[in-house]
């Protein structure tokens, strides 16, 4: 299988360390034997080779790849890699877009019509335009698939829609970000919100300007590829209710500690509608024993009621392995199932 990975921040570099380092592995269980012919950033410049690129080399000063390497081209942009190379899938790991989806979203279509698999880990294109992707797909007889854009490597996408298959899932709702219930953990020890910000700051787990997190856009987004993948329905930002944690006051928190309640950011979906917003949960529900950067999600169905799922929602091999979990299901699937929706049964 022959990778063009676009985006090389910690999320490419992450999937790149688990290639590298598990790479007998994968070749003795699975037969897996992947090559990342491209990488391309944005701003160190693209590197290309149709035998395949050192992992060692890109993992160490990229910059300073060897000239020497054969059959290398520097420079070349992601559309020229995309229409010359003969790779099977473009991966996608560049910062989301979600208000357009672009670049991206012009690149994993020029990536279908081109006949490679798409995997991605970028929000953009699944948030913005899902059931276009999936029509592009299904012509194609291509994979579109997203793992990584909700809850990193946890298997959120997979549970809904293959191991739940045969239920009706009636709902979705969630903490889909780490930054924010990291922030209410703290909170919740007696820090201001002020400061518990600061400290995840310190930490790496929130931005220098945190407001796609505090406020809950990135919840947002996540809740959005929900709304398509499960139940068709396209919403946009503005129909939804979005509200952060922000406002939230030592005064709040303590109310719900003695009502023995504890607030959650949560993500809730609908086939009527989607929302981020604060809530208080009873302490009993299993949301609410989910700290730190933990993210879970809840899935109500006919048959089994609800099901819940708990695991890391960022991190690099974290996210790098929900990357390589669709990578691998292209790899066993192969060309020659049939696709619906732009997945391969």
């Amino acid at each position: 299988m022959k990778i063009i990975l676009i985006g090389f921040g910690t999320v490419g570099q992450g999937l790149v360390q688990i290639l590298r380092d598990k790479r007998a592995d994968l070749k003795a269980r699975y037969g897996f034997e992947p090559q990342v012919v491209a990488v391309v950033t944005g701003r160190r410049g693209s590197l290309y080779s149709p035998t395949g690129l050192d992992l060692d080399a890109l993992l160490g000063d990229f910059t300073a790849y060897p000239d020497s390497w054969e059959g290398l081209e520097r420079g070349w942009s992601a559309e020229r890699i995309i229409r010359e190379s003969h790779a099977d899938v473009l991966v996608e790991a560049s910062p989301s877009n979600l208000e357009t989806g672009q670049p991206a979203l012009n690149l994993c279509e020029l990536a279908l019509q081109t006949g490679k698999h798409v995997v991605l880990a970028n929000k953009g294109p699944v948030a913005v335009a899902y059931n276009d992707l999936m029509s592009f797909a299904q012509k194609a007889q291509r994979q579109v698939l997203f793992e990584g854009t909700v809850m990193a490597g946890t298997p959120s996408i997979r549970l809904a829609m293959q191991a739940l298959q045969g239920c009706t899932i009636t709902s979705a709702r969630g903490i889909l970000n780490g930054t924010t219930n990291y922030m209410l953990t703290q909170m919740e020890s007696g820090k201001p919100y002020a400061e518990a910000l600061a400290e995840a700051q310190a930490l790496g787990y929130a931005e220098a300007d945190p407001t796609a997190d505090v406020e809950g856009w990135d919840a947002a987004g996540k809740a959005r590829i929900l709304a398509q993948a499960l139940f068709g329905r396209k919403f946009l930002a503005l129909d939804m209710h979005v509200q952060g944690i922000s406002h939230l006051t030592p005064a709040d928190i303590d109310a719900a500690k003695a009502a023995g309640e504890r607030w959650k950011l949560i993500a809730q979906v609908t086939p009527q509608g989607a929302s981020v917003q604060p809530r208080r949960i009873p302490i009993s529900h299993p949301l609410a024993g989910v700290s730190g950067t933990t993210n879970a999600v809840t899935y109500t169905t006919d048959l089994l009621g609800d099901v819940t799922l708990i695991g890391a929602g960022a991190g690099k091999l974290q996210t790098g392995f929900a990357l390589l979990s669709d990578l691998l299901a292209i790899h066993q699937l192969g060309d020659s199932q049939t696709v619906r929706n732009g997945r391969r049964w």
